[in-house]
């Protein structure tokens, strides 16, 4: 028996506002669509906790036995500034400040994704289609969606009607935005004349003699807006009705209820049973933000070389510290939340290695099958990973009374213990242990440690305390603590 037919998963849908039992359309599949990055710079920490929510939710079907096609897209072509309206491409505009050609500013940013991506130890997807790679599919849509009566062509742009769709279908019903009050609070702009109303939205926009990148098409030669790659795309791979949609909250409107509009309009049904939206990542209590410098690159967070916070963080921290908090909540990303998950991984990790050394009894004190099922309760509501890691921690506690004797488990429990552990750990949240992987390293952090250790002794016999006194707190600065014993002085990492 799959473990999907013993346990009862339940998602919040963000077009019905609620949690909603999951039952796939086919049974024992699953589709999902994830709106991927448009390649036009370094992936910031708030495009990675996106991504690293749906990593989740795809580790966690995958775990439940669900054959999971998880479709995750690159946008590098036809995402204009402005809601994908009008302004520049932002991929053409690189290209013309670091003088590329756009296909190497695509290039370029998309081997930086997916190298961030697999640093923090996330999955690829079953398919990565890009924009560009579908321009027959989506110029097949905008010819059926004009057929249908949904959208005009003018001066060689085509639009979509979104006052007639909505006479018949209702647009706004993901992000609960009435076409009325948008109407109402809306003014025409010149550059949006072409327009027979203002919240119409380009599915193909006619190329201005500097636009790069362009294709041709029954209009013109030109190229496609922005909504319609991911219903090109998510069509082709998915069905034109599929069980999963996911994005950051920034998404929803206008970019998903355009989604929706179109595969309505086009194939006379709902595309999307379950549509799922990533909160937010803010820095010290501010929204992330390049202009404002408020901002922080993986990068600079890996090595250090950062203006925000005191000391570099390894991908797996910040990924468990993400995880810290449920997908659909806000996260503040700051130095001392770091901090602290720094240790909290650590010390989860160290009960985890000592599970190969506790002894066994004959009889447990504690019910280990109770405690797996919590694990599975708290992913199970949600993918409610912060109830999950105090779960975890819950199994830590336990294994250190183990140790000291104040607890006992039998040998079938302490097996159990250790599945589940390595099966949430690992193959769920998908984090990795730095400090086994880090251990190459560990002789040489010995050494220095113990040299300054020894130059500590001379300076103390010397009695030039204050040296003695600088290195013993330099080094708890950065998480070193000196010990001082009859046997010589020992240190740990904190």
């Amino acid at each position: 028996m799959k473990l999907f037919e013993q346990q009862e998963l339940h998602i919040y849908n963000s077009i019905s506002k609620e949690k909603e039992k999951f039952e796939p359309i086919h049974q024992g599949a699953v589709g999902m669509y994830v709106c991927g990055p448009t390649v036009y710079s370094n992936v910031h920490m708030g495009n990675c906790r996106t991504f690293l929510s749906f990593d989740l939710v795809f580790r966690y079907l995958k775990h439940l036995g669900y054959k999971v096609r998880y479709v995750r897209n690159i946008t590098d072509a036809g995402h204009l500034e402005n809601d994908g309206e009008s302004g520049d491409d932002p991929i053409l505009k690189k290209a013309r400040i670091e003088k590329l050609e756009p296909m190497e500013v695509v290039q370029k940013y998309t081997v930086d994704f997916h190298e961030t991506m697999s640093k923090f130890n996330a999955l690829p997807p079953s398919i990565e289609p890009t924009a560009t790679g579908h321009i027959i599919e989506q110029i097949e849509i905008v010819s059926k969606i004009i057929a249908e009566g949904y959208a005009y062509e003018v001066n060689g742009s085509v639009y979509f009607d979104v006052v007639k769709f909505d006479k018949k279908h209702k647009y706004g019903k993901l992000s609960g935005r009435n076409l009325d009050d948008m109407i109402s609070n809306t003014r025409e702009l010149a550059a949006q004349s072409d327009k027979r109303n203002p919240q119409d939205f380009a599915l193909w926009k006619k190329a201005e003699p500097q636009h790069i990148m362009h294709w041709p098409s029954p209009w013109s030669e030109g190229f496609p807006g922005w909504h319609l790659e991911c219903t090109a795309m998510s069509t082709k791979y998915l069905g034109e009705s599929f069980d999963i949609h996911g994005g950051g909250m920034d998404l929803k409107f206008p970019h998903h209820e355009c989604e929706i509009a179109q595969a309505e309009a086009c194939n006379h049904k709902s595309p999307v049973n379950t549509w799922m939206h990533a909160n937010m990542l803010t820095l010290n209590g501010k929204k992330m933000s390049k202009s404002t410098g408020n901002n922080i690159l993986p990068d600079e967070l890996f090595t250090g070389n950062n203006d925000v916070l005191s000391k570099a963080f390894s991908p797996t921290v910040a990924k468990f510290f993400m995880y810290q908090a449920q997908y659909r909540s806000i996260l503040d990303f700051s130095n001392d939340a770091l901090v602290a998950s720094e240790k909290g991984f650590n010390r989860l990790m160290d009960s985890y290695r000592a599970l190969t050394s506790l002894s066994v009894a004959k009889k447990s004190s504690f019910d280990v099958s109770a405690w797996r099922q919590s694990c599975y309760d708290a992913m199970n509501d949600d993918f409610n990973s912060p109830i999950l890691i105090a779960q975890l921690f819950e199994a830590s506690k336990l294994i250190n009374a183990v140790k000291e004797g104040n607890e006992t488990l039998s040998e079938a429990d302490l097996e159990i213990l250790k599945t589940t552990m390595h099966d949430f750990i690992f193959d769920v949240l998908g984090l990795t242990d730095d400090v086994s992987e880090t251990n190459t390293n560990g002789d040489k952090l010995s050494s220095a440690v113990e040299l300054l250790i020894s130059l500590r002794n001379q300076a103390r016999a010397n009695k030039d305390f204050a040296t003695s006194d600088q290195i013993r707190d330099q080094l708890q600065e950065v998480g070193i603590q000196l010990k001082d014993g009859k046997e010589g002085t020992t240190y740990s990492l904190n």
